[in-house]
């Protein structure tokens, strides 16, 4: 097991909901073995978990989260296909967590002066339009996961889809953070499809859901996972350090509706936290 301060980068997976296990596992373990990383890749929510613990408004970030879930009774609301509200909930609160928790100029300042977070998102290939961009690269996301789950997924690659990384230091205020995160969590029809520069993006997690790609010069990266991997599958890389949930995490991806899940999964993680502390000493 490496040292802590070897660790000079921390990835974040992406997973939705998921990624409150990688807050649980952080609040416990970062300040026991003193990770300090120079730098930070993420994809999708893992980029709005690394911004919260990051920013130092996890307490603020979840409760905003779990207050509005405790509101909102439903994950999709059909009958709004007939008015102008939208069917899935999912976007307004995700962007208004994110802007909750980074709006304070005191965690803007933090996230300014701490290690960089570089993001992961998905250009479509050239030869495709928007929707069928999307329809393309969730079928081979999902093709990939059902035939041969990898833990680094190579199919969308294959298909065209390119990767592209965005510092999250470009971003000024806390609503160009918001914008670049659900830019890189880009996954209709639980959002829009976003543009940035102009140009159609994706899900970063078509490309890679456990984005390595991002901190490539690093000597030496302890990596989060946000699910359960057969052991033989999570790779034997010399200079990463692989931490997967110790059990299934409870809550869904997408489930914006249970407080009380969000709990548990924060709960798992600090579990998880205390297991990966322990087997340093």
């Amino acid at each position: 097991m490496k040292e802590a301060a070897s660790y000079d980068a921390v990835v974040f997976a992406g997973g939705g909901c998921r990624c409150f296990w990688q807050v649980g596992f952080w609040e416990v373990a970062a300040p026991a073995v003193g990770l300090a990383p120079k730098e930070i890749g993420a994809v999708s929510a893992g980029a709005a978990m690394a911004c919260m613990v990051l920013a130092g408004a996890v307490e603020e970030g979840v409760a905003y989260f779990k207050s509005r879930a405790a509101q909102n009774h439903r994950n999709a609301y059909p009958r709004n296909l007939l008015r102008r509200e939208p069917v899935f909930p999912h976007e307004r609160i995700y962007r208004d967590t994110i802007l909750h928790a980074c709006r304070d100029p005191a965690a803007l300042a933090r996230l300014r002066d701490g290690p960089e977070i570089r993001v992961l998102l998905a250009r479509l290939p050239a030869w495709l339009g928007a929707r069928s961009g999307v329809a393309l690269g969730f079928l081979a996301y999902e093709a990939e996961k059902l035939l041969r789950p990898r833990v680094h997924p190579i199919l969308a690659r294959r298909a065209g889809f390119v990767s592209e990384i965005a510092s999250l230091r470009e971003c000024r205020t806390a609503e160009e953070i918001a914008d670049l995160i659900l830019q890189s969590s880009c996954t209709p029809p639980f959002t829009p499809v976003y543009r940035r520069d102009a140009r159609p993006v994706l899900d970063g997690g078509l490309i890679d859901n456990v984005p390595i790609e991002t901190v490539d010069g690093a000597k030496e990266t302890l990596v989060l996972l946000t699910r359960r991997y057969d052991d033989r599958l999570v790779p034997r890389t010399p200079g990463r350090t692989y931490v997967q949930p110790s059990e299934n995490i409870p809550i869904e991806k997408w489930d914006y509706t249970s407080p009380a899940l969000v709990d548990a999964t924060l709960e798992l993680g600090r579990r998880d936290g205390e297991r990966f502390v322990a087997s340093r000493s």
